[in-house]
């Protein structure tokens, strides 16, 4: 099984941070604009809806507070995974920032370097969007 640890570091307090992570439901405008056009909730069932018309359908695992961290597993999609599993944590960073950490577990290994890809240009989009969020802006 293949593992990629994507460490974000983002200007916002632990507490902002975490309120945008914990907004299952409003993942294509909190977390990644652009990449999901909306989000789809049904019980534990979350579907992101794509902006190329397709979409992925995800189980939402866990949601704790107390730790600030959700848990997530991709059950369909466009990949052609037999396991997928990944958890996003919150964790304070200096005086007012945030390590927001994603880590992601999946098979078939080969597929590495394509769910690298997508977790770097992610992370990058969650950094800007929770950014901004933090400082004000609305989208």
């Amino acid at each position: 099984m293949a593992t990629i640890r994507k460490d974000i570091w983002i200007d916002a307090s632990p507490e902002q941070v975490w309120d945008a992570v914990s907004d299952v439901g409003a993942v294509h405008d909190r977390l990644v604009p652009g990449y999901t056009e909306n989000t789809l909730i049904n019980g534990h069932e979350r579907t992101l809806l794509l902006p190329n018309g397709g979409m992925t359908r995800e189980y939402i695992v866990s949601i704790d507070d107390q730790e600030r961290r959700m848990a997530y597993a991709v059950v369909e999609g466009r990949m052609p995974l037999l396991h997928h599993h990944a958890s996003l944590q919150v964790f304070p960073h200096g005086d007012s920032g945030t390590n927001l950490v994603w880590i992601t577990d999946f098979l078939p290994e080969h597929l590495a370097p394509e769910i690298q890809a997508r977790i770097y240009r992610g992370a990058e989009v969650m950094k800007a969007t929770i950014e901004f969020e933090a400082k004000g802006g609305r989208r």
